[in-house]
């Protein structure tokens, strides 16, 4: 569940709970939350039932992308940045932007793609470790057994 949903099951929870004649003190004790919001939480539920503590459709501007067209973009992603025609595998903003263009048509801004990315795809920041390309790991273990000791020891 997502933490919006869980936050719902709760509110909804309490309703339950004060169907039942459970003292507020009790029920923030039950569900760990503060006394002011089962008391905020009952107010709602006295005016207008369960109903009331359920969430609210978001407000404000609908999302440029509707779920399928996310799903499309998803998919795309993951099949990864060479697929795509770009030399490193490696998404950046501006990269995912390009084929979010090339697939659904719709232009995004840098903000919109990473609120994009982390939150309705769930992905998170990553970052590739920096290695030198003539590294050696079997003699980079060497030197560090043998040669850094040895400096480390002195003359």
């Amino acid at each position: 569940m997502t933490r919006p949903q869980l936050a719902e099951a709760r509110r909804v929870r309490t309703a339950e709970l004060f169907g039942q004649g459970r003292a507020s003190a009790e029920i923030a004790r039950m569900l760990e939350v503060s006394d002011e919001s089962v008391r905020r939480w009952k107010r709602l539920w006295e005016e207008g039932g369960t109903d009331a503590l359920r969430r609210r459709p978001a407000t404000g501007r609908p999302p440029k992308l509707d779920d399928a067209q996310v799903e499309q973009v998803r998919t795309a992603l993951e099949q990864g940045a060479q697929a795509h025609g770009f030399e490193a595998d490696l998404w950046t903003l501006e990269r995912v932007g390009l084929v979010v263009e090339r697939i659904t048509g719709v232009s995004l801004s840098r903000a919109s793609v990473w609120r994009l990315l982390t939150g309705r795809l769930g992905w998170s920041l990553q970052r590739p470790e920096r290695r030198a390309v003539e590294g050696d790991e079997s003699e980079i273990a060497r030197w560090i057994t043998h040669e850094w000791l040895r400096i480390k020891r002195g003359p």
